[in-house]
């Protein structure tokens, strides 16, 4: 990224930060709904359930929100919140908790992945029983592999952000990341490698749900 556009988007944060700190309620939208996806995302990935990483992120928005005087803008807002996230995860897996309070809602049983419509009901299926296949091996790799996997390959982050977040060493994400793609690559041909990016997706009614219930939690109402 050239160094004016990213003094540009550390300045537009800071200034979305400062709104926020001034009880913007536009502001807190924009925040949640800039980075639901990488969020939850990551979330899924740590804890391989749906319904326990809405509740992390969720967790991980009022804890970020309550301290957000101390963010100084030394990392990206993006960055800030995801480690709040991993911390979260990484805290209700050493404890063995699975929280579950949202399953009950009928609005989460939704499909996880969207698919290109088609008319085609053989190639919808197909794409269907893809993704699955992709989600299902993701989730049977290691913890340690698991997690530099969703990190680097499905959000899509640096090795030095990687490292950042999980507090390792680059190194050990590079050799993570090599042992969970040869873990992968029994389980898939190469053909399928590109639905990756589709992966854990965040979008639509999942991610309006979880901005309502932080507004609330905030003292938004509405």
């Amino acid at each position: 990224m050239p160094a004016l556009t990213a003094a540009s988007t550390a300045t537009d944060e800071l200034r979305l930060v400062a709104r926020a700190l001034a009880r913007d309620s536009d502001a807190f939208r924009k925040i949640m709904k800039l980075n639901n996806q990488r969020l939850y995302r990551l979330a899924r990935g740590m804890v391989r359930n749906d319904s326990e990483a809405e509740d992390i992120v969720q967790e991980a928005y009022v804890r970020a929100f309550a301290n957000l005087g101390t963010y100084r803008g030394d990392a990206s807002l993006s960055t800030w919140l995801s480690r709040i996230v991993i911390n979260e995860a990484l805290g209700r897996l050493r404890k063995g908790r699975r929280t579950v309070a949202m399953s009950e809602n009928p609005e989460a049983q939704i499909i996880r992945f969207p698919l290109n419509p088609s008319d085609d009901p053989e190639r919808t299926m197909a794409q269907r029983q893809i993704l699955a296949l992709v989600e299902r091996a993701t989730d049977s790799l290691p913890d340690a592999y698991h997690a530099v996997f969703v990190a680097r390959v499905i959000e899509g982050l640096s090795i030095e952000e990687t490292a950042d977040l999980l507090g390792v060493r680059p190194e050990t994400v590079k050799t993570r990341l090599h042992r969970a793609r040869a873990l992968l690559r029994k389980a898939l041909d190469d053909e399928i490698g590109p639905v990756l990016l589709d992966a854990f997706p965040f979008a639509g009614r999942r991610c309006e749900r979880l901005t309502q219930a932080v507004m609330k939690r905030l003292g938004f109402e509405g």
